[in-house]
């Protein structure tokens, strides 16, 4: 049976087999070299894993869906870098899992805001927006502050992801507990915060 277009438009599983062929071709030769590029794949110098306050704080970013309203990727264009810093690169991410990038700004950008403001600024801020921001109908976080940081799994999840290719030692991982004694949820918050875009310096 010869293929031909007039019998690929008529037979439509035909046409969806091919159609999926295409784009399963197409969408590999576009992917797979990117793994191969030493610019994707490698930490940017200066990244260091999250420690484990940090990471911490990461996974309350995530649980209270921070993200759903705070992007974390400053894209290559004129006006976001003049008021975010440095556009973001791959390599900044190698250690995030998942990554933050976000797809919506209803507050503003986070990747750079490490070392912006002071750690009471931001404690000020997670507890009222209102009261630096009085245009702000982010919600307010002061139960945080009194919340102990969870330190049960810590260790658990730095061996999950030493065996991902995180640089974790063992000394870090048996450590993880002592890092988190006395610390609160708004402590580690803060602590993660503090951390977002400081492995590529600030144009300004």
């Amino acid at each position: 049976m010869k293929i031909t277009h007039d019998l690929i438009e008529r037979n439509q599983a035909l046409l969806i087999v091919l159609v999926v062929a295409v784009v399963a071709v197409g969408g590999l030769v576009e992917i797979v070299p990117l793994s191969f590029q030493k610019s994707l794949t490698e930490p940017v110098a200066g990244l260091k894993p999250y420690a484990p306050l940090e990471l911490t704080g990461r996974d309350i970013y995530v649980r209270e869906g921070c993200y759903n309203c705070h992007s974390q990727m400053v894209r290559p264009f004129r006006a976001e870098v003049e008021r975010y810093g440095p556009y973001s690169v791959a390599g900044e991410f190698v250690y995030d899992r998942p990554f933050q990038w976000g797809s919506k700004r209803t507050g503003p950008d986070l990747h750079r805001v490490g070392g912006r403001y002071s750690d009471d600024w931001h404690r000020i801020h997670l507890t009222n927006p209102r009261d630096l921001v009085p245009e702000s109908n982010m919600p307010s976080y002061g139960w945080l502050a009194k919340t102990r940081a969870n330190a049960e799994d810590i260790e658990a999840k730095l061996r999950a992801l030493q065996r991902l290719g995180v640089p974790y030692s063992e000394e870090d991982v048996k450590g993880a507990r002592k890092a988190l004694d006395g610390k609160t949820e708004m402590d580690a918050l803060v602590a993660y915060l503090q951390n977002l875009g400081t492995a590529v310096k600030r144009g300004y």
